[in-house]
């Protein structure tokens, strides 16, 4: 599974950075049962693979990143397909959240619903300047649910109730102020931007980002003192590896280094 196939969602991995392509334009990159299916399957298999560093998540095309639900499937839905189909939207989600590297959605256009939820399952956002944001589902007569839950903690309770209860859409520049994504970028620098920060990522030993995003993870749902106690174990984890020592090691010698220099 390292090239891109024609399945709906692609596919492909470069020097440890997999990039997974929801690939159904023309509807807006929604999510069908069958996409949710296949970006299972991926999720799944990136969850085994010990040599990547970085997952990158993108819609093809640039009008939606993930415009919601296929709203066709979603009209044929009675109580108990409801819930299963809910339920595997989590399910993708969540899948997201547990992978051991991090995952950055690369938004370009409209990030709707179950796109948006999506999106902030990832761990960080990077949107171009013409991208939208909105949780409409209120007009379509069901409430936002299941990763909603985690736009509190992103953007505050007020601006939540305001997405959630109007269904308005925001803009890009809206979105970054909110601090529901993490940077913005002209369209034409918007692969550059995702270049950046892939690269300022893997600049870090791998097994040190692992610990960072488990910790943070963790952080989520847990109180300041369970928070704390967690992270002096985590930390204490770390010193089990050479890595640590190499580095610190290494930056001393830095320093003596420009010292030495400045005389």
């Amino acid at each position: 599974m390292t090239k891109s196939d024609q399945r709906v969602v692609k596919c492909e991995v470069q020097e440890g950075v997999a990039t997974l392509i929801l690939n159904d334009p023309a509807k807006l990159n929604a999510l069908s049962e069958t996409m949710i299916a296949e970006l299972s399957e991926r999720l799944l298999w990136m969850s085994q693979q010990r040599d990547l560093r970085v997952v990158v998540l993108t819609g093809a095309g640039n009008k939606a990143f993930i415009g919601g639900a296929n709203v066709h499937s979603l009209a044929d839905l009675d109580p108990v397909s409801g819930r299963r189909f809910i339920t595997s939207v989590h399910e993708v989600c969540h899948a997201i959240r547990m992978l051991p590297v991090p995952v950055i959605a690369r938004i370009d256009g409209h990030a709707l619903g179950g796109g948006l939820e999506i999106a902030v399952s990832c761990d960080l956002r990077i949107a171009s300047s013409r991208s939208m944001f909105a949780m409409p589902e209120v007009r379509l007569g069901i409430p936002s649910v299941i990763e909603t839950i985690l736009l509190p903690g992103l953007i505050g309770w007020g601006r939540t109730r305001m997405l959630v209860y109007t269904a308005r859409a925001i803009d890009a520049r809206t979105a970054y102020a909110w601090g529901l994504v993490e940077e913005i970028a002209e369209p034409d620098d918007l692969d550059g931007a995702i270049r950046r920060c892939i690269q300022e990522i893997t600049q870090s030993d791998p097994d040190v980002i692992e610990s960072q995003k488990r910790l943070v993870r963790q952080w989520e749902s847990m109180t300041l003192d369970e928070g704390i106690a967690y992270s002096i174990d985590e930390f204490e984890k770390t010193w089990h590896r050479p890595e640590p020592g190499k580095r610190l090691k290494a930056f001393v010698r830095h320093l003596e280094q420009r010292k030495l220099d400045r005389k």
